[in-house]
């Protein structure tokens, strides 16, 4: 099992007035990061990661989203205007879980 993620998945913007917008994780990778990393989730079910999108690397957190059934990777605006990413934009994700 790994620690780190690739993936290819399309960044969407939420539902209702917020401007969140999101990459939803792999079926396989969010399986295998709630089975080792689930039970040690803070609130809200949140994972720590670091994420790098292009040349862009940051720290947030992964969200269960129950509606998908997938976790969540929030993109905030900074990455989204420097990677050229816009809502059904396709990004390359390397993710790493950041709980020991």
């Amino acid at each position: 099992m790994a620690d780190a993620y690739e993936f290819t998945a399309a960044l969407f913007r939420w539902e209702g007035n917020a401007a969140w917008h999101f990459v939803g994780l792999p079926e396989d990778v969010t399986d295998e990061i709630d089975e080792r990393w689930g039970n040690a989730a803070g609130g809200f079910g949140a994972v720590p990661v670091e994420v790098t999108i292009g040349t862009t690397t940051w720290q947030t957190s992964i969200f269960p989203d129950t509606k998908r059934g997938c976790y969540l990777l929030p993109v905030k605006k900074p990455v989204r205007t420097k990677e050229k990413l816009e809502d059904g934009s396709v990004a390359t994700v390397t993710l790493t879980v950041r709980l020991a």
